[in-house]
């Protein structure tokens, strides 16, 4: 199980199908500013991957389509000061943009109207207000 990606209950990504490539991190640093490549860049090939089923691949590359670079999905992260947990963040990225593009489409809305009660009570609950209204202009004078 370690060398697969779990991104949904069924569906998994091998690792060796993911692409790293590691530079140097910007923004403030300290003592090994310019030694440590933690930014971390992870690349995987959507349209070329055989580990997703035909209809889920073309569902994602649908909706992910502005977003891959030469038919792969390109994910970076930065935040952190370890390569390590740069790693995890990537993943954990790649992950979540993937189970979005493969869930299935939310069901549609069955258009519904409100009871003829309901309605009706609306305007009985109007028409009280209102004479409320009328009532209180009456007593100004």
């Amino acid at each position: 199980m370690a060398d697969l990606l779990p991104v949904t209950r069924s569906v998994a990504i091998p690792r060796s199908e993911l692409s790293w490539r590691f530079s140097r991190s910007g923004g403030p640093g300290g003592q090994s500013v310019n030694t440590a490549d933690s930014r971390v860049e992870l690349r995987f090939d959507l349209a070329g991957t055989t580990a997703l089923p035909d209809h889920l691949k073309a569902r994602a590359l649908d909706r992910l389509g502005s977003r891959l670079i030469d038919g792969a999905i390109v994910v970076t992260a930065s935040e952190h000061r370890s390569q390590l947990q740069n790693r995890r963040a990537a993943e954990a990225r790649l992950v979540a943009l993937l189970a979005e593009a493969v869930a299935a489409p939310a069901k549609a809305r069955r258009p519904t109207r409100p009871s003829r009660g309901k309605v009706q009570a609306r305007l009985d609950a109007k028409k009280r207000r209102g004479q409320l209204k009328q009532q209180r202009r009456g007593t100004e004078e």
